[in-house]
C-alpha cells in the first residue's frame, strides 16, 4: 500500500508492462550495484524537455560522490541498452532531501523516531493535518506520537506524509 492517490512512478508493482517495467530493472541493478536504494524513478516535462528523474538513498543519508557515481553509470547503462523507450531525455540523480516523502511502509521504517506531518485524505480527530515523532509503522500504518498523544493511521487514510526537518535539532 502506498501513500496518496496517485502513482509516483512508472514502476509501480503490477501497474505497468513493457519498456517502463524493464527501464525499471534497469535503473534498480544500477543503483544497487552502487549500495543504494531505488525511493523513485518517474518522468517529467520542463520546458518542452522530457526529464527522468531518479531518486536515491541509503541508510545514513547520501552523498554528492554516490549521487555522481550512481548518475555517471546508469547515464552509461541507459545508453548501451536503449531501456529508455521514446524521444531524447534529461537524466536527473538526486536524493529525497532534508525533508523526505514517505510513500511506502519501508520508508515509514526506515523514519521512526524521526519528525512527521501527515496529511488524511479525511480528517481524523477532527483534523487533516498532524505532526508528531513516529512511534511506529508496520505493513497497515503507522503511529505518530502526538502533543495530544498517540494517533494512529492507516496508510489508505493518507494523502501525503513527509518527514520535517528541525533546525538545530540533533540527529
Amino acid at each position: 500500500m502506498n501513500v496518496g492517490a496517485r502513482p509516483r512512478s512508472f514502476y509501480e508493482s503490477g501497474s505497468f508492462e513493457g519498456p517502463e517495467v524493464e527501464l525499471e530493472g534497469v535503473i534498480r541493478s544500477v543503483v544497487e550495484e552502487d549500495g543504494l536504494e531505488l525511493v523513485e524513478a518517474g518522468f517529467a516535462r520542463e520546458g518542452g524537455r522530457r526529464i527522468l528523474r531518479v531518486t536515491v538513498d541509503k541508510e545514513g543519508g547520501v552523498d554528492l560522490d554516490a549521487i555522481a557515481a550512481a548518475s555517471e553509470r546508469l547515464s552509461r547503462r541507459l545508453d548501451a541498452t536503449g531501456a529508455v523507450p521514446g524521444p531524447r531525455y534529461t537524466l536527473e540523480v538526486s536524493s529525497p532531501g532534508l525533508e523526505r516523502a514517505l510513500r511506502e511502509p519501508r520508508h515509514f521504517a526506515r523514519h521512526v523516531g524521526s519528525k512527521v506531518k501527515a496529511k488524511t485524505v479525511e480528517p481524523v480527530e477532527g483534523a487533516r493535518s498532524h505532526i508528531g515523532t513516529l512511534a511506529s509503522a508496520d505493513d497497515h500504518g503507522f503511529t505518530l506520537a502526538t502533543e495530544h498523544g498517540e494517533l494512529r493511521l492507516r496508510y489508505a487514510d493518507v494523502a501525503s506524509a513527509r518527514t520535517v526537518f528541525e533546525w538545530g535539532a540533533r540527529r
